[in-house]
């Protein structure tokens, strides 16, 4: 349940940008993201494929796995800012997450995540967290979009993990 919670995080931090009707999507192509923590629980850089339509359902599926784990939501940007707050159960732990997206045009962004736990959560109160997109170019040959890149070279297709690709 943890990993399905940070997954669903993580992929409406990824998309949120591309359905705020005040700010551009983000540019289609080739994107690296990165996470660091407090925790030096740092992931090594992943790349991903991206268009408007995987952004969408990248959003979607996000939101879809809160339900039944988050009794608050909510995600608003104003110009280039963006501020979320969620409180999420899991496995008995309330979590409260906090966070402040910064985004620089339709070719970057940066989400600081502040998280609480109460009770403790594998013996930590909080954690701090960043993670960062960056544009990189296009989208290389034969990789369609939703193609993500691991850190150990394999890759798979996010759209499929979220119940099979559209066309």
């Amino acid at each position: 349940m943890r990993n399905r919670l940070l997954f669903a995080l993580g992929c409406a931090a990824l998309a949120l940008p591309a359905l705020a009707q005040d700010y551009p999507k983000l540019k289609p192509g080739l994107w690296e993201i990165k996470r660091s923590s407090d925790r030096g629980q740092g992931m090594p850089a992943l790349t991903i494929c991206m268009d408007d339509a995987i952004q969408r359902d990248m959003y979607t599926a996000g939101l879809d796995s809160m339900k039944g784990l988050c009794s608050k939501a909510d995600f608003k940007i104003t110009g280039s800012r963006g501020v979320g707050e969620f409180v999420c159960n899991m496995n008995g732990t309330t979590v409260t997450s906090k966070s402040v997206m910064t985004l620089t045009g339709d070719t970057g962004w940066r989400t600081e995540v502040e998280n609480s736990y109460q009770p403790h959560l594998n013996g930590q109160s909080q954690t701090h967290a960043v993670i960062e997109g960056r544009y990189t170019g296009a989208c290389k040959p034969g990789q369609r979009p939703g193609d993500a890149t691991l850190p150990g070279g394999q890759t798979i297709n996010i759209r499929d993990q979220f119940g099979g690709a559209k066309k």
